[in-house]
Formats: structure tokens, sequence, C-alpha cells
């Protein structure tokens, strides 16, 4: 059976990819076992305290950015957004947590956690910013979020102490620059040549791997 690898880009302070995780959910019930994700991560909060202001002081500075939050997931009332969202609690930054991923990810990859934890924990990790407004950018916070998803933080810490996470978030970056992600989230298919950014709905998802499933051969040229 062809299965189809989906490269997915994301930040986990991005709203736009904590709203495409109803999208990854509804291709995983669609095609099963025909796809396969790979999570990775660019860097677009790397540095809130200087992002947000810059970006945002003609409008509302982090005020008009709650806002603008709270507008953009109006249309999807199947997520939660904490009404106080980037007001009482800032993270510093998304590259903590993506840390933690990464290390979670390994610790999986060598069979210490049970699959599907990376996945779990980084969902976990969005609605415990989303949803309830923690810092997930502390690294108490990601602990405790990771230890309800049953994943064990020693193995993490071990991993990140040791440099094994530093060296994939690394790898996931400069993957990203080199193929030239522009934001989150981002689908990288057909070995990039199908890019699919931003807030992309799921029937243009679906006619990608639709598209890739009919006609599987690097060689021969997709209609998407």
């Amino acid at each position: 059976m062809t299965c189809i690898p989906i490269v997915y880009f994301s930040d986990v302070l991005c709203i736009w990819a904590y709203i495409a995780e109803l999208r990854l959910a509804a291709v995983r019930e669609a095609f099963g076992d025909r796809v396969r994700f790979e999570q990775r991560f660019c860097s677009v909060f790397g540095d809130t305290a200087r992002k947000i202001p810059t970006a945002w002081a003609d409008k509302g500075g982090y005020e008009g950015f709650n806002a603008h939050l709270r507008h953009s997931a109006e249309a999807f009332p199947e997520i939660a957004i904490h009404p106080d969202l980037w007001l009482g609690v800032r993270p510093a930054s998304s590259m903590g947590a993506h840390l933690f991923i990464k290390a979670v990810q390994l610790d999986e990859a060598a069979g210490g956690c049970a699959p599907g934890s990376a996945d779990e924990t980084l969902r976990a990790l969005r609605r415990a910013f989303f949803e309830d407004a923690r810092d997930i950018s502390a690294w108490r916070v990601q602990c405790e979020v990771a230890a309800a998803a049953g994943v064990d933080p020693g193995h993490v810490e071990a991993l990140v102490h040791d440099g094994r996470a530093f060296a994939a978030l690394s790898s996931d970056y400069q993957e990203a620059d080199t193929l030239r992600v522009q934001g989150s989230p981002t689908l990288i298919l057909n070995d990039g040549r199908q890019k699919l950014f931003g807030n992309v709905g799921f029937r243009i998802i679906e006619a990608n791997i639709q598209e890739l499933l009919r006609a599987p051969r690097a060689d021969q040229a997709s209609w998407c």
C-alpha cells in the first residue's frame, strides 16, 4: 500500500497551526495508514518580546494581537481560545517547547515512550497555551504537560543535556530554510514539489494527497 509522507512545519505558538490540528486529524481519519506526517519546526515566535510589539506597534500591541487571535478563532467554534491570550501570560519563545518536543521524538524513536507520544505532547502543549493561557516556554510547564501525556521528563532532560535534542531542532530549522518554508503551518509533499502554506482548507490538502495516491511515481507530473 502506498504511504504518502507529509513533512509538516509549524511553530507551537502559531494560532493557524493550532487550528490546522483539526485538519490534520481529518486527514488521518480520511486516509489512515496511507499518509504519514513528519513533524518539523520552524521559528516564527522565536523572540516574542521583539516580534509582537514590533509587528503590532500600530495595531494595538499585545491587546490588538489578542483581539486578532480571538477574531480569527471565531470562524472555528471547534477550538477554544483563552480570552486573555498574550495579555496575562507571554511566553518568551517557542524554541524551548520545540526543543522539548524534539527530545520526545528522539525518546519515542528509541522506544522510551509510546508511539504517538511526541504528537500528543505537541497537541497538549498547544492546548495548554491557547486554551489555558499557560506559559509553555517554561520548562516546568513543559514537564507537567508531557508527564500528563505519559512522557518521562527525565528522559527528555537527558536528551537535552547531551545535545541530541539541540541537533535535531537545528536540523529542522536548517531544513525549513533549505525548503524555503515561509511560515507556520506549511505542508511539504512529493519531495518538495508541492507546498501548502498557511490557512489551507481540508479539501485542498485532500486533493493533493489523492493526486499523489493516483500517480505515486516520482517521474510522473502531478496535476495539483
